[in-house]
C-alpha cells in the first residue's frame, strides 16, 4: 500500500469519527459517549498534520547556493535510494536529496 493511499484512508477514518461525534451529539448521547469518537479523531488528525509538516519529502536534485551537504546519509525505506541531507546554516532548514 502506498503512503498516499494510507494517508487518504486515515483521513477517511477521521471523517467517520467526526461524523460519529456529530451524530452522537445530535442524538443526545452523554458527553463521555461523544468524546469516545471525538478524541481519537482529533488525535489522528493532529498526527496526520504533524507527520506532513515534520517529515519532508525526498527530492531528486540538490538545493541551490548556500546549502551544505552533511555527512548524514540513510536509505529511504520507501524508495530504497541513498539519501543525502543538506543543511541551510542561515535558517537551520534541512532538505533530503536522493542520489
Amino acid at each position: 500500500m502506498s503512503r498516499s493511499v494510507l494517508r487518504a484512508a486515515l483521513f477517511a477514518v477521521c471523517g467517520i469519527l467526526f461524523a460519529a461525534t456529530g451524530w452522537s451529539a445530535i442524538a443526545g448521547c452523554t458527553l463521555g459517549a461523544t468524546l469516545r469518537f471525538a478524541v481519537p479523531g482529533l488525535v489522528l488528525l493532529f498526527a496526520l498534520v504533524v507527520e506532513r509538516w515534520r517529515y519532508k519529502p525526498v527530492t531528486g536534485r540538490p538545493p541551490g547556493a548556500g546549502w551544505v551537504a552533511t555527512n548524514e546519509r540513510f536509505v529511504d525505506p520507501e524508495s530504497g535510494k541513498l539519501v543525502t541531507v543538506f543543511y541551510q546554516p542561515a535558517t537551520g532548514e534541512r532538505r533530503y536529496v536522493a542520489g
